[in-house]
């Protein structure tokens, strides 16, 4: 059975960021400010994590993708939702209810917005398994290595508002 197509547009992230930094006369690491302190509060608590960098934007209009992690929170700093980036005829045909569209949960700033990476393996293994792919060959078809889809099973992070 084929594996589904999921290309969520990366560039048009990078273009819908270009556009609001303009319209708010920023800097690109204004802007990577202005994300990093959405969660100021848990910034403050724990003054040894990496604070968020252009790179992740640079990665954005240069390749067109960044990490998962780092494109919710650009979505949040947006306030867009992952289906602004993605044709959904591409994405899934038949979401389940109340799961397309869903607005990105709101954290307080000793919160940081991540995906909750366990439910995402959970998931993507199960649907791994019902087409009968490898996850070399799901790695493949997604654009990344195997042991990046592995690893999502444990991931450390920091205190979340974990989506979806």
């Amino acid at each position: 059975m084929p594996l589904p197509d999921c290309n969520f547009d990366g560039f048009a992230l990078y273009a819908a960021l270009d556009a609001r930094r303009r319209e708010q006369t920023l800097s690109w690491n204004a802007l990577a400010r202005q994300v990093w302190d959405l969660s100021a509060a848990l910034n403050a608590a724990r003054p040894h994590d990496h604070s968020f960098s252009t790179s992740a934007i640079a990665s954005l209009r240069t390749r067109g993708n960044t990490s998962c992690q780092h494109a919710v929170l650009l979505l949040w700093w947006l306030n867009a939702t992952t289906e602004d980036f993605v044709t959904p005829e591409d994405f899934v045909t038949d979401p389940a209810t109340g799961t397309a569209g869903v607005e990105l949960p709101r954290c307080d700033d000793a919160h940081r917005l991540r995906w909750n990476l366990g439910r995402l393996y959970a998931t993507l293994d199960a649907a791994r398994t019902r087409h009968g792919a490898t996850w070399a060959r799901t790695a493949a078809r997604l654009g990344c290595s195997p042991g990046q889809l592995t690893g999502l099973r444990t991931p450390a992070t920091p205190p979340t508002c974990a989506w979806p």
